[in-house]
């Protein structure tokens, strides 16, 4: 356990990762400015997970008012980070942090480049999970779904999107499409729960049915993989909609169709078949070349994120920011250490953790692990660095620089006053929770701006 980090540390992002990282890094000395683009921490917790899952979401909420409550952090909210933004990584390595932890998670989005992805009615699912969850300023902004809803992919994001579809819009139809066999399905059952009772089981028998013989000669159990969505049934809700929810394996997307006037009225598809890796790891699609129509209202890519490509540190091949391939400060043989690929060396004092290190890789509890990770590999790079000038400085610096910019930043105190006004609407309106929808809203409320 590090003790007595004598430094000024800047964790940029007040996700799990950022929060359980400058806990970490706060209990053991350091003084942590905890930086983050939203008004209120808590990042995926807040907004990735299901807007009505209020219980998980308020336990997190008291974990996080606890991790704050560390005197040694510092929190700045509504202050971005990146090349065209508040601040730059430059501009904090020139106030004198010590070393900067960048835990800003992804916050691009993974398109796969097909024609029709700019139609109106095709989105990526991180946008309308941000929209459910009232994050600004996706919280205000239009998505129009229509009746029929067609998904990529089949992990628990899409039974996110077709929870929202089905149980709070009461779409006609959702269909998930698949390039691979149902064996290769990532969501979990207590995920498929609340959405089975509206699924095509008729339609689901067909699909196994067709898929069976191909499955089993790379080796899968096609039985195996139906009782495992079918494992679901026992603890399944109760339909409040007539939403017919169909699961479409081997298929791949190869067009999105427009009507003539920038709308999506359907979804081209190609038929696959399966093959085994040559690593012997799985499989992999190919595609057969035939291909069909779904015709859709609304198509919703749920292929897992990327970093934000503006942030202003180097990408990797595969569009991930760049770890150092021989770390200097490894933990458990990981890389958290940011590297430019031009100089080929390691980004003195920069550190990567969570989403920033791995897009998409686990949920709250494998974030707050990284986090935590990342940050005992930074107080090791801390531990043979010289302290100039004094923490406190630091902080007081950065609180000066952002004290003369036009948009307001927000304390851990106003986070909590925050919360008290919000919870005290909740009440008033006999909600079981209320959020305000916008950064205008919130700063009025905390008469951080004045009323429009």
């Amino acid at each position: 356990m590090e003790n007595n980090i004598n430094h000024s540390v800047a964790v940029i992002g007040a996700g799990p990762a950022g929060l359980f990282a400058a806990s970490h890094l706060a209990k053991n000395g350091a003084q942590v400015a905890l930086i983050n683009r939203d008004i209120k921490y808590g990042g995926l917790a807040e907004y990735g997970i299901f807007h009505n899952k209020h219980k998980m979401k308020n336990g997190l909420r008291k974990q996080f008012h606890k991790v704050i409550d560390d005197p040694n952090i510092h929190y700045f909210g509504n202050v971005s980070v990146g090349q065209n933004a508040h601040l730059r990584i430059a501009d904090l390595k020139e106030m004198g942090f010590s070393a900067i932890l960048v835990t800003v998670g992804a916050q691009g989005t993974k398109w796969l480049g097909l024609p029709g992805e700019d139609l109106e009615g095709v989105y990526h699912a991180k946008d309308l999970v941000y929209h459910y969850n009232q994050l600004p300023p996706y919280s205000s902004q239009d998505y129009p779904i229509g009746k029929k809803v067609t998904i990529i992919g089949v992990g628990n994001v899409m039974l996110d999107i077709a929870h929202w579809a089905i149980r709070d819009l009461h779409v006609d139809q959702v269909i998930s499409i698949a390039r691979r066999g149902p064996a290769d399905v990532k969501f979990t059952k207590k995920e498929m729960s609340l959405v089975f009772k509206n699924l095509n089981l008729a339609d689901l028998d067909s699909e196994f049915d067709r898929a069976k013989d191909l499955m089993e000669s790379v080796g899968q159990d096609a039985q195996a993989a139906k009782d495992f969505i079918f494992s679901a049934e026992k603890s399944a809700q109760e339909s409040v909609s007539d939403t017919d929810f169909k699961l479409s394996f081997l298929q791949q997307p190869k067009q999105i169709i427009g009507d003539g006037n920038g709308k999506v009225i359907a979804l081209e598809v190609e038929e696959t078949t399966l093959k085994l890796r040559e690593d012997g790891k799985g499989t992999r699609s190919i595609g057969l070349g035939k291909t069909k129509r779904i015709e859709t209202d609304s198509v919703v890519f749920c292929i897992g994120d990327q970093v934000d490509q503006q942030f202003g540190l180097p990408l990797d091949k595969w569009g991930e920011f760049a770890k150092s391939p021989t770390p200097a400060y490894p933990i458990e043989d990981v890389s958290f250490e940011a590297y430019d690929l031009e100089t080929n060396t390691a980004i003195d004092g920069v550190f990567l953790a969570g989403w920033a290190r791995e897009a998409s890789s686990g949920l709250v509890g494998t974030a707050r692990k990284d986090g935590v990770q990342g940050a005992k590999a930074l107080a090791e790079y801390l531990g043979e660095k010289e302290t100039s000038p004094p923490p406190v400085e630091i902080i007081q610096a950065l609180q000066k620089e952002l004290k003369s910019n036009s948009d307001p930043f927000v304390t851990s105190a106003e986070i909590k006053e925050l919360t008290l006004i919000e919870n005290a609407i909740a009440e008033k309106k006999e909600l079981p929770f209320f959020k305000f929808s916008s950064n205008e809203d919130m700063l009025e409320a905390l008469k951080l701006v004045k009323p429009a």
